[in-house]
């Protein structure tokens, strides 16, 4: 497992459409667009790392109230031990109408052999 498949199947089990990059095809009214942050081996002490902290932000996209819908993701990625690093709204696109609010997630995972 890695992040981005995780954060994908959660998502898609709020019944949420996603995309990771970029959406392709013609948008809903409301989805989500994952994009990797980070790969890093942070939690060792003897130059041995022992597992792999992996990042990624979740990009909320919604024409309407989207706090129903970030308080389901943010409950649901606590739940399946994900570590929030930061909420935010970034703007309301004027463009397309889109309100935009970033979920920024970190999960821990042990290396395989």
């Amino acid at each position: 497992m890695n992040v981005l498949s995780e954060t994908k199947a959660l998502l898609e089990g709020l019944s949420i459409p996603v995309e990771t990059g970029v959406f392709e095809g013609t948008a809903p009214e409301m989805y989500v667009v994952i994009v990797p942050l980070t790969d890093t081996f942070d939690l060792h002490a003897d130059n041995a790392p022992g597992c792999d902290v992996q990042e990624a932000r979740l990009s909320l996209f919604s024409k309407g109230n989207y706090t129903k819908t970030k308080n389901s993701i943010v409950r649901s990625l606590l739940a399946s031990d994900f570590t929030i690093t930061d909420r935010r709204y970034i703007e309301r696109e004027n463009d397309t109408g889109y309100h935009h609010y970033a979920i920024d997630v970190a999960k821990i995972y042990e290396l395989e052999d």
